[in-house]
């Protein structure tokens, strides 16, 4: 025969336990809950993030068709554009100019940037291009045909 002391402790403990396991399965279900959400929360973080990289790329200068070959178009320069849209022949043109002393002409450009200035064929492509950063601001063109930077 069981001593009712010890048969009231059992069931006293077992009380006890059948407590904590609802209060661990009510955690438990808190914990899971809580889990699905960050879930959700990280896909639509994701979807969000690819939308902005898709409108960034799209915002950048996308190559153009010009007689069957694609081309860099050249955004004109405002404020919130910063010269890294540029593409890296254009921003060597412009750091040329910017380490000049003063004014420059296409030919010092051309010197700077290691072209050879003798050839005319090499020399109209360079040309073009400062015309281009001209066009769209991010360079001046003096009356006397020099170029310098925008203040």
């Amino acid at each position: 025969m069981l001593d009712p002391e010890l048969l009231k402790r059992i069931t006293a403990r077992r009380a006890e336990l059948d407590e904590r396991e609802e209060l661990l399965a009510k955690e438990l279900a808190e914990v899971r809950a809580e889990r699905d959400e960050l879930a959700v929360a990280e896909r639509v973080f994701e979807r969000v993030s690819e939308q902005l990289a898709d409108e960034r790329a799209s915002a950048a200068p996308a190559p153009g068709q010009v007689g069957g070959r694609a081309v860099m178009l050249i955004p004109h320069r405002t404020p919130d554009v910063e010269e890294t849209v540029l593409p890296p022949d254009y921003r060597r043109i412009l750091a040329a100019v910017r380490q000049a002393a003063g004014p420059v002409m296409a030919r010092q450009v051309g010197d700077a940037l290691g072209i050879d200035v003798s050839v005319r064929s090499k020399m109209e492509p360079l040309r073009g291009r400062l015309v281009r950063l001209v066009d769209r601001g991010w360079l001046r063109k003096l009356p006397d045909g020099r170029f310098t930077t925008r203040l």
